[in-house]
């Protein structure tokens, strides 16, 4: 039997075009699904970038002072202006503490603290001074993050700790020797007496105070939650990529 042409055109259209359209669908359905899918995982992404921002900054405890006149901190007087102070790292009953130009840019100088506690936290920054003779630039005490009952106690040069201690009538911790970036963490410290003396600084600052605040003192923010949130958001991506390419098979 013969077919008529135009009967034979209409088989082709029904068994070519057909599966076609449907196949031009399922492509359609799937790519919707994948933008949803990618939408998600980039706004999951940049939630997990931000909660580490707003960890980081918790971590280390960035904070922005701005000073009207001259103010001492160990081994240098910053001028009036605005500086960040954070927290590099905490081991121990040490920490390494650097000051920054306001826009973090520039650091000024690298310091060390020890534990301190106050009775209630606040919900500002405080700073605490010690005294200084009548013309000399105030000098930093200790430094408390908003909403923490602890803070750190700078550690000044043994010559400016004997001065500040002769005058505030208390002990101050000082540094044996000149820290340098790879004896941060190792410099011995002590406590210099009102009389000049020098004394244990775990007898001079009691030790169960500096105990608790070091273990609960954080370390610095880890960029691991971010990493694992990163690889995660991969595997769902290829994922979905393979679920794609098998329906489209």
């Amino acid at each position: 039997m013969r077919w008529p042409q135009s009967h034979v055109r209409g088989l082709l259209s029904s068994t070519v075009f057909l599966p076609t359209r449907n196949v031009i669908g399922l492509l359609g359905e799937e790519i919707m699904k994948t933008k949803v899918a990618l939408s998600l995982m980039l706004e999951l992404l940049l939630s997990g970038a931000i909660a580490s921002q707003v960890q980081a900054q918790t971590f280390n405890k960035l904070t922005k002072l701005t000073f009207s006149g001259p103010v001492a901190v160990p081994g240098k007087v910053l001028t009036a202006g605005t500086y960040a102070f954070t927290i590099l790292d905490s081991f121990g009953n040490r920490q390494i503490v650097q000051i920054w130009n306001a826009d973090k840019t520039e650091l000024v100088t690298t310091i060390l603290a020890i534990p301190n506690v106050r009775l209630e936290p606040t919900d500002k920054t405080v700073i605490e001074f010690r005294e200084r003779p009548a013309g000399r630039p105030q000098a930093i005490k200790a430094w408390f993050y908003p909403g923490y009952s602890y803070g750190i106690e700078f550690v000044y040069p043994k010559e400016e700790a004997v001065q500040l201690a002769k005058v505030e009538n208390e002990p101050v911790p000082a540094e044996e020797a000149l820290p340098t970036p790879s004896t941060m963490k190792t410099v011995p410290l002590v406590a210099v007496t009102p009389q000049g003396e020098e004394e244990p600084v775990a007898q001079a600052f009691p030790p169960a105070k500096q105990k608790e605040v070091a273990q609960v003192l954080p370390k610095t923010a880890s960029p691991l939650p971010l990493i694992g949130l990163f690889g995660a958001t991969c595997l769902l991506f290829g994922f979905g990529l393979r679920r794609f390419a098998t329906k489209t098979r």
